[in-house]
């Protein structure tokens, strides 16, 4: 506790007043000074060590509002109490407006001495109470630029929606996890170890980087859970925390997996530019059904992650399909196959698998194939026409299409 005594200044030009005011604050244990003239008090407030501030309004030269006004522009000015000797209430209202703290009305009566008394003793607790809110404010604030610092920093290692479902309280952070039909996507560089055997260590960790902050991009714009990245690999999912619908999932997994291979031969070119002998190529596994999804480990030290066959199948799917390719699983491929043209390959085995499993090589999306002009679609109420010119040849395809139109006049 402060065991200093109040510094009061008291301007006044009355200096029978001001005397009688300073052995009054004097004998209750309070140090005094008097100026007499606005010029002259904010002279001495100008030096400091000032604790309140009692302020008379009429003054010759120079009023106490205009004195006021001055010390408002002071750094830090301490708490004044308005002196008047008029009971006008306009006074008063101009006086606080203008930043006093109280006003007293003088007269030489007891009470004027013991009202000043009060009302200084209340300015200083309301400024200390002021400076306590004002620093718990500034301490607040500079706690929550260090929390949305932190918060960034952790965001760089969980994928955005697990991310914001913890912050915002969706998703509680303990160890349980729940079955959820999801489509998962599994990426890798073929030949990785070939592709990078020449390169230094800081060419390949500069060259891989670039790799997986391009296919991080485009996953996020396409609403994928990261899951994580495993060397050159990429894990990631869609359906939880956030979901459109099985269906939507997968459509958007499979338009997502088609812009990363076309960025990553936008990225070959660049490579090839800057003199890289073997660019990265990319292989796409994409599989769709039933996985456990959750937070797995210890109460410590846990992982957001998924587990399940279906995440194992999308890792041997993006084994077998070419460079540059994608090839998704059967449950997959009835989801999009309204929206995605696909070309069924060889039934897939392996170890562990009961029976071969069907697999379809992505050819691209529709919409874009008609614009390019390599695929014909119409599709009515009753009627669907699908001709993909680069597996018919032009004139059997409009022999086929002749056929059929004089069936339809028969």
């Amino acid at each position: 506790m402060n065991s200093e005594p109040v510094r009061l200044l008291y301007i006044e030009d009355d200096a029978g007043l001001a005397a009688l005011v300073k052995r009054d604050m004097e004998r209750r244990g309070w140090v005094v000074e008097l100026a007499p003239d606005g010029v002259a008090g904010l002279a001495r407030l100008a030096q400091g060590g000032i604790d309140v501030v009692a302020l008379d309004h009429y003054m010759a030269g120079q009023d106490g509002l205009t004195t006021l006004a001055e010390m408002r522009k002071m750094l830090q000015p301490p708490p004044v109490v308005y002196v008047t000797g008029t009971d006008d209430s306009k006074v008063a209202v101009a006086a606080l407006k203008a930043g006093a703290a109280d006003y007293v009305i003088k007269d030489v009566r007891e009470d004027f001495f013991t009202l000043l008394h009060a009302a200084l003793t209340a300015a200083l607790e309301l400024q200390t109470l002021r400076r306590a809110r004002e620093a718990a404010e500034a301490e607040v604030s500079r706690k929550n630029k260090e929390l949305a610092a932190l918060s960034r920093k952790l965001a760089k290692y969980l994928s955005p929606q697990v991310y914001n479902s913890i912050f915002t309280g969706a998703q509680s952070v303990e160890i349980a996890s729940n079955r959820k039909k999801l489509t998962v996507f599994f990426s890798d560089i073929a030949d990785f170890a070939g592709t990078t055997e020449k390169l230094e260590s800081e060419e390949l960790t500069q060259l891989l980087n670039r790799y997986l902050t391009e296919m991080a991009r485009i996953a996020l714009e396409f609403g994928a859970t990261i899951d994580k990245y495993i060397g050159d690999a990429v894990l990631a999912f869609f359906g939880d925390p956030e979901s459109k619908g099985v269906k939507q999932d997968a459509r958007d997994c499979v338009r997502m997996a088609i812009a990363m291979q076309r960025r990553m031969r936008e990225l070959q070119w660049e490579w090839q530019e800057l003199g890289a002998e073997k660019p990265f190529q990319m292989r796409i596994g994409i599989n769709t059904g039933f996985c456990t999804v959750g937070n797995f480990g210890s109460e410590d030290r846990m992982d957001y992650t998924i587990i399940g066959n279906v995440v194992n199948l999308a890792s041997r799917l993006q084994a077998q399909v070419d460079p540059g390719g994608i090839l998704i699983g059967y449950e997959t491929f009835a989801l999009v196959k309204d929206d995605v043209a696909t070309e069924e390959q060889s039934a897939m085995t392996a170890k562990g698998l009961a029976e071969p499993i069907r697999c379809y090589k992505v050819l691209g999306i529709y919409d874009e194939l008609v614009r390019q002009g390599s695929v014909i679609r119409e599709e009515e109420d009753g009627l669907r026409l699908l001709l993909d010119l680069r597996k018919q040849d032009r004139a059997h395809a409009i022999e086929v299409l002749e056929s059929v139109l004089t069936r339809l006049k028969q």
